[in-house]
C-alpha cells in the first residue's frame, strides 16, 4: 500500500478505552497518513489535528458521508460506540467500501464473545442457552446480537477483512469507576462477573498488540469454514516439517520481544484477551495488531 493514501480510521473521538486514538498515534509516529473519523469538530478532533491527522467530520449512518471519508482510502479501521444502528453502520461502511472496489483491508474491532455465538448456539433452546450463559441470562445482549449480525454481513461481502474480537477493557467503567468507592473504604474489589472468569484487556494492548501471526513467518492462516484455504495453508507444512519449527521459533521471538516492550511501555497492563479472524484473508496474510494491519 503506498503511504500516500490515508488510513481511515472511525470512532477517532471516542473516550473510555478508545483504540482508535491510540491507533493515531502509533499510525502517525510511522509516518503513515490519517484521516480521522469523528462525529463532531470539537477539542477531542482538534488534539487529533494536532498530532497530524486530516479530520473528517460526518454521521456513519449517512452513507454519503461514509463514502466521502473512504475516498482516496485504501485501508480503514471500524469502530463505533454503543448504538442501536450499530449494525447498519457497519452495513454502510462495507457497502461503501464495496463500491469503491480498491479496499486492501478492512478491519473490524468486535468482541470476544463471537467466538462462542455460532448459530447453533444463537439457535439453541431456552435452557441450552441459560446453562452456557449462566445464571438466569437466557440470551445475549443488544450489542452482542449487533456485533454478530455485524460480522455476518462482513464475512459476506466479499471485502478482505479481519474480525478482532477483543475482551472487556480494564477501562471499563465497571472495572475502574464503578467499584472505586468499596475498594478505597473497604479494601475489597466486587465485581459482577459471579464465578466467571475474565481477561480484561488495555485499549492500548488492543490498538498494538504484539505480532504475533504473519502469514508464512510467524504462522499460517486461513479464513474460518474456508477448509479449500485451510489445506492451502497448511499444506507447506505437511511438505515441509522444518517450515513449522522455523514459524514457530519466528513466534516465539516476536511473542517475547513485544511482551518484553509492553512490559517496558505498558507496566502492569495484559495482553491475553484479543483474538483475530479474517473474514477472507488479506492480500499478504497481514494478520497481527490492528496497527500493523493497517500499515
Amino acid at each position: 500500500m503506498s503511504k500516500q493514501c490515508p488510513i481511515l480510521i472511525t470512532g477517532a473521538g471516542g473516550d473510555v478505552g478508545s483504540i482508535s486514538k491510540t491507533m493515531i498515534n502509533m499510525l502517525i509516529e510511522k509516518k503513515h497518513p490519517v484521516r480521522a473519523f469523528v462525529r463532531k469538530d470539537d477539542e477531542r478532533a482538534q488534539a487529533l489535528r494536532k498530532l497530524g491527522a486530516e479530520i473528517f467530520v460526518g454521521d456513519l449512518l449517512n452513507v454519503a458521508d461514509v463514502a466521502a471519508a473512504l475516498k482516496g482510502c485504501r485501508r480503514v479501521y471500524f469502530s463505533m460506540s454503543l448504538n442501536p444502528y450499530y449494525t447498519d453502520a457497519t452495513i454502510l461502511m462495507a457497502a461503501a467500501a464495496r463500491a469503491q472496489g480498491d479496499l486492501e483491508v478492512f478491519l473490524n474491532i468486535s468482541e470476544f464473545e463471537q467466538s462462542y455465538m455460532d448459530f447453533t448456539r444463537m439457535t439453541a433452546p431456552f435452557e441450552a442457552r441459560r446453562e452456557w450463559l449462566g445464571g438466569l441470562v437466557t440470551d445475549w445482549s443488544p450489542q452482542q446480537r449487533a456485533h454478530w449480525a455485524s460480522e455476518q454481513a462482513l464475512n459476506w461481502c466479499g471485502l478482505p477483512v479481519v474480525n478482532i474480537r477483543a475482551t472487556m477493557f480494564v477501562e471499563n467503567p465497571i472495572l475502574a469507576w464503578f467499584p472505586l468507592k468499596q475498594l478505597l473504604s473497604a479494601g475489597e474489589l466486587h465485581l459482577p462477573f459471579g464465578k466467571h472468569k475474565i481477561s480484561p484487556i488495555a485499549a492500548y494492548d488492543v490498538a498494538g498488540v504484539p505480532e504475533a501471526v504473519v502469514h508464512g513467518k510467524t504462522g499460517l492462516l486461513s479464513a474460518p469454514g474456508d477448509v479449500d484455504g485451510l489445506s492451502a495453508s497448511n499444506s507447506p507444512a505437511v511438505a515441509s516439517p522444518s517450515l513449522v519449527m522455523k514459524t514457530r521459533n519466528a513466534k516465539n521471538a516476536a511473542v517475547s520481544s513485544a511482551v518484553a516492550a509492553a512490559a517496558t511501555t505498558q507496566s502492569g497492563r495484559r495482553a491475553d484477551g484479543c483474538a483475530m479472524v479474517a473474514a477472507r484473508p488479506c492480500q499478504r496474510g497481514e494478520m497481527s495488531s490492528p496497527a500493523r494491519a493497517l500499515k
